[in-house]
């Protein structure tokens, strides 16, 4: 069975849309708020877009528009409506070590900020045995993908769940691990965050590499 590509278009005339496309023969709207923990640190909020201005979704096969990027998830991961507006995809990914999740996050023109950045902000949600941050110790490489610039980051540890928040409690999750990728859009950066047990993260490591090894900016 082929996997579905997944295409989503992106107003030039809307900063935000709504919209993730589960097949090519249905898709749902999504105009929940955004979730202020999902933002880079120091990011402007984002109130909701009018209702008059959310963007319908586009067919799973349509993939129209200069800004929009498209990939092909991997059949085994499970589609999820995106919790808010930042949201552009989120993935439940089974595996040997408990469910891990795959988000994708896009925060309109020229937002969400530099590769590297996020990179870093990603691995110190991690620690170490002697709860020194992982920053020091994450992997990073960039590569060309189908035109598009890739910045590939990988840490692991002891996971702070919840510590990008800034409020509330952060729950530890030893033994955890992030691969994550940053690809440059037309507009803006699009960013992949899958985190989840290590043993799981393991499991789908080559799944993950191939679904972006699959991005292409539409047009």
């Amino acid at each position: 069975m082929t996997t579905p590509i997944h295409k989503l278009g992106i107003s030039f005339a809307v900063a935000l849309c709504l919209g993730l496309a589960s097949a090519p023969a249905r898709s749902a709207q999504q105009t929940g708020a955004p979730v202020q923990g999902d933002l880079p640190a120091g990011h402007p909020t984002f109130a909701p877009p009018p209702a008059s201005d959310v963007i319908p979704p586009v067919a799973a096969d349509a993939g129209t528009g200069a800004t929009a990027l498209g990939w092909a998830a991997p059949a085994s991961w499970v589609s999820q409506p995106p919790a808010n507006a930042m949201r552009r995809a989120q993935y439940r990914v089974p595996g040997p070590g408990g469910d891990g999740e795959c988000i994708v996050f896009y925060f309109g023109p020229g937002q969400g900020g530099d590769p590297m950045g996020n990179a870093e902000r990603w691995a110190s949600q991690f620690v170490d045995a002697n709860g020194q941050s992982a920053v020091a110790t994450m992997k990073t490489r960039t590569e060309q993908v189908n035109g598009v610039t890739v910045l590939f980051v990988e840490a692991g540890g002891t996971y702070g769940a919840g510590s990008m928040t800034g409020a509330g409690k952060v729950v530890a999750k030893p033994d955890w691990a992030l691969l994550g990728a940053v690809a440059e859009g037309a507009d803006a950066n699009w960013f992949f965050k899958f985190t989840g047990p290590k043993a799981t993260l393991e499991a789908e490591r080559t799944a993950f590499e191939k679904m972006l090894r699959s991005v292409q900016r539409g047009g």
